[in-house]
């Protein structure tokens, strides 16, 4: 590739210097709970923003000059080179690491934040070049090897990495805005989903409302627990009916919904089969309709539910139960009850001595269900709920934005298809 004015390109081993990692003895006492920072992947792993400041297992001076590991400056560049490959970070302190790590202690040319993000650009080649039998491992030379471009410039450099860390603090920012909601919604659901709301749009309380006890805890007067049979039928694809009817060969227009396009109480339609229109009009007991609530019922994502709100798209698989809600039984209610801490409970009870997760039909039928007698209390804790996730699923939408963004703009401006001297020179006007 052709490379702008006042760029070029280096390996690796010339950005700085190269270090692999070591273990100190683990049966030397005095080698260990010592002040330096020891790095190791699973360390890398856990970190939420590009700077390290501390490991979970630190060395002593001892077991420092036990081992072949180097204490390495601030500043440096720490990848994990197994165990997996591909974790970066900038340490903030004084540290050495383990063998699964490689550091390059940077040159004064380069700026680490730069060169952070450089790395974190090409970390695919950086993955390809992994050796080993038992597992991938990236050596020492094959780092070397691995050439990346840059502005000879650090000022452009430095530029370029605040743009990028800009958006990434953006984006750091915008996911701890949705744990926070995230834990918003859960704590409403356990108030709403056990105490209701009273005819005048307020939390119920024992202090002034009747409850009761139930199989599933004290519960407003007002409500019944039932099981999800008495008060909903349930369904799933029959084996033979699989056999007989499916050949996703074929092909069609229907999409056959399976386990895996349900996870954490969405539709993913990324990997699909589908079948023919005629064979979902065959199967008219398992053909999903518009406000028919899903449940998966083996594996990873074992409990998942979903509310279809389209007719004629879709037809279970197997693995999903199809559950629909009854006479004075609000679907939305019902998927939201489903998905709450007091079913979700039951169904790990159900699993727990199981090797694969997996529910029976007979196991679904028997899940504990507590209702409002009211419908029009159903329709408001259902109304409040889908608030609280209306500003989840609008930060996560946020958070894909920048994301996408951040994407965009490695790939302009760590290339040089896009410069940064045009803020450059405003910076430095700024300074005059």
């Amino acid at each position: 590739m052709t490379l702008p004015r006042s760029w070029t390109s280096k390996r690796l081993d010339e950005f700085g210097k190269l270090f692999s990692g070591s273990t100190p003895s683990t049966t030397n006492r005095s080698y260990w709970g010592g002040d330096i920072v020891w790095v190791t992947p699973n360390d890398l792993s856990k970190l939420k923003t590009p700077y390290l400041y501390d490991s979970a297992k630190r060395i002593t001076k001892e077991g420092l000059r036990g081992c072949s590991t180097s204490l390495l400056p601030p500043g440096s560049i720490v990848i994990s080179s197994r165990a997996p490959i591909g974790y970066v970070a900038i340490p903030k302190v004084e540290f050495c690491t383990n063998q699964g790590c490689k550091t390059i202690s940077l040159h004064n040319s380069f700026d680490s934040e730069y060169v952070y993000y450089n790395i974190l650009f090409n970390i695919d080649r950086l993955k390809n070049i992994g050796e080993g039998t038992t597992f991938a491992e990236v050596s020492k030379k094959a780092l070397s090897s691995i050439e990346l471009v840059f502005p000879e410039e650090k000022p452009e450099q430095a530029k370029i990495a605040e743009v990028l860390s800009t958006v990434d603090c953006a984006i750091e920012h915008t996911e701890a805005l949705i744990a926070k909601q995230q834990r918003i919604k859960t704590g409403l659901m356990q108030d709403l989903l056990a105490r209701g709301i009273d005819k005048h749009g307020n939390l119920r309380s024992e202090k002034t409302h009747q409850f009761k006890d139930s199989p599933l805890g004290r519960i407003p007067e007002e409500w019944e627990v039932k099981e999800l049979s008495a008060c909903a039928f349930i369904t799933k694809l029959a084996g033979f009916e699989f056999t007989n009817y499916f050949d996703y060969r074929i092909g069609g227009d229907i999409i056959a919904l399976r386990a895996l396009n349900i996870k954490n109480e969405r539709l993913d339609l990324t990997n699909i089969q589908r079948i023919p229109s005629v064979v979902s009009e065959k199967l008219p007991r398992s053909k999903i309709f518009a406000e028919d609530i899903l449940i998966t019922y083996i594996g990873a994502y074992i409990g998942d539910v979903l509310r279809i709100e389209e007719n004629d798209k879709y037809h279970l698989a197997p693995n999903i139960a199809k559950i629909v809600a009854g006479h004075s039984l609000v679907p939305r209610f019902l998927e939201v009850f489903l998905r709450s801490s007091l079913v979700q409970r039951q169904i790990k009870n159900l699993t727990a001595v199981t090797a694969t997760p997996s529910l029976t039909m007979t196991q679904i039928r028997r899940l504990m269900v507590a209702i409002p007698s009211d419908v029009n209390e159903q329709n408001k804790i259902t109304l409040r709920i889908q608030s609280a996730g209306n500003v989840l699923n609008s930060l996560a939408a946020q958070s894909i934005k920048l994301r996408s963004i951040k994407t965009a703009l490695m790939q302009d401006l760590l290339t040089g298809e896009r410069r940064v001297t045009p803020l450059l020179a405003k910076t430095q006007g700024a300074g005059e």
